[in-house]
């Protein structure tokens, strides 16, 4: 039989970063492509008594269906979270729990995008979120990422240019895969177009709490009086990803239309990993545990970032992040940057190549993505001298 995909499947290509891990898993490879968290950083002790507790306590709850916009006791938490942690909750705001954030970006799209309107993006920017967008027909606009964040005039042009953009995607904190934090002045200017021009902006915040140097900055949403901004949070970095928790907060209006969304997808986000959250916020040290993470992520950037020094200094440049997973490096202009990867694949370490992050996907680069949080660190020592060995056999 021949299958007839939808346009927006049809020509969607797997995810690279996915089809890396899957090569490599089981082998002894050092995993500098994955985005992890570190096996440490994990509250295990405490998930493991709050599992025990509520299906000692309360099984059914944990196995029964909920209303989808979530388990009203965690919406009242997280409602306090973004209050009084991040600043993001207004008095039109609603909150709803969804599977993960990577949901929010798919419920936004289902809500707002028609087939073929433009999705401005920062560029480089996350695979698995452009990889949605065009899910949904979008045609992707990448506005170039610089130090300190997106290019504001560039910003304004692709505005000008594509009149039917329905929002503004940006990671303002430690940018996956740049790793650059978007400056106070960069994100009022990003609000202040978005009000300009009518689109929303989509501020996608997974790494906050993983600040390592540096002060932070006031979210996006912050400056939010117009229900402008939508806010996706994440327990991925904080608590574990694969519990599948994230968070929503937006205008009630959207979020109402989001929630109709979800109930096409999964109805709602399992209820045992609401409870887990739920107990989690409410029974464990919040402040100990990021405090512990960020010690964790501290030393093996700081680790990553020496060994670069150390062996690979001659071959690429980078800027060292001040919170985040993830290294961006561009290769010096006589390597091959696609070779490049496939070669240190072969020996031994495998990296992600920059073009997997672009809107433009035949785009050329030379910058590849090293992730410091899921190998150990003498993996981290390894896998630089790999790579700095197959640099080595490139002439200049």
């Amino acid at each position: 039989m021949e299958y007839k995909f939808s346009k927006g499947i049809a020509e969607l290509k797997p995810s690279l970063i996915r089809e890396i891990l899957k090569s490599t898993a089981g082998t002894d490879t050092v995993p500098l492509s994955a985005g992890n968290p570190a096996p440490d950083a994990f509250p295990i002790d405490d998930v493991k008594k709050i599992i025990n507790s509520v299906f000692e306590n309360d099984p059914v709850l944990a196995l029964q269906y909920g209303v989808t916009e979530g388990y009203a006791p965690l919406i009242g938490e997280l409602e306090k979270l973004c209050k009084e942690r991040y600043g993001v909750f207004g008095e039109n705001d609603a909150v709803m729990v969804t599977s993960g954030a990577q949901q929010i970006m798919s419920l936004l799209s289902h809500a707002m995008l028609n087939y073929g309107d433009t999705v401005i993006c920062e560029e480089p920017s996350f695979i698995g979120s452009l990889n949605c967008f065009r899910a949904f027909g979008a045609n992707l606009v990448g506005v170039p990422v610089e130090a300190d964040g997106m290019n504001i005039a560039s910003l304004e042009q692709a505005l000008i240019n594509n009149p039917d953009a329905k929002f503004i995607y940006t990671i303002p904190n430690f940018q996956n895969p740049s790793g650059v934090t978007m400056s106070l002045e960069k994100r009022k200017a990003v609000y202040e177009l978005a009000k300009k021009y009518g689109v929303l902006v989509l501020e996608d915040n997974p790494y906050g709490e993983t600040r390592v140097a540096g002060e932070d900055v006031p979210a996006i949403k912050t400056f939010d009086e117009e229900g402008v901004v939508v806010y996706a949070g994440s327990f991925s970095k904080i608590v574990a990803p694969g519990i599948r928790v994230g968070f929503v907060c937006a205008n009630k209006e959207l979020i109402a239309k989001m929630t109709v969304v979800k109930q096409t997808q999964d109805v709602h986000t399992p209820l045992s990993s609401q409870l887990i959250v739920y107990k989690w916020l409410t029974e464990c040290d919040f402040e100990a545990h990021i405090l512990k993470i960020k010690d964790i992520y501290r030393r093996k950037l700081n680790l990553l970032c020496d060994c670069i020094d150390k062996e690979l200094s001659e071959f690429v440049e980078y800027i060292r992040p001040e919170g985040g997973l993830f290294v961006w490096c561009k290769l010096a202009d006589h390597i091959d940057m696609l070779d490049y990867c496939k070669k240190a694949a072969a020996a031994g370490a495998a990296v992600v190549p920059g073009v997997a992050f672009l809107c433009d996907e035949s785009a050329k680069t030379q910058y590849i993505r090293l992730n410091f949080s899921t190998p150990s660190d003498e993996k981290i020592v390894r896998g630089i001298k790999i790579l700095a060995d197959v640099a080595r056999t490139y002439s200049k």
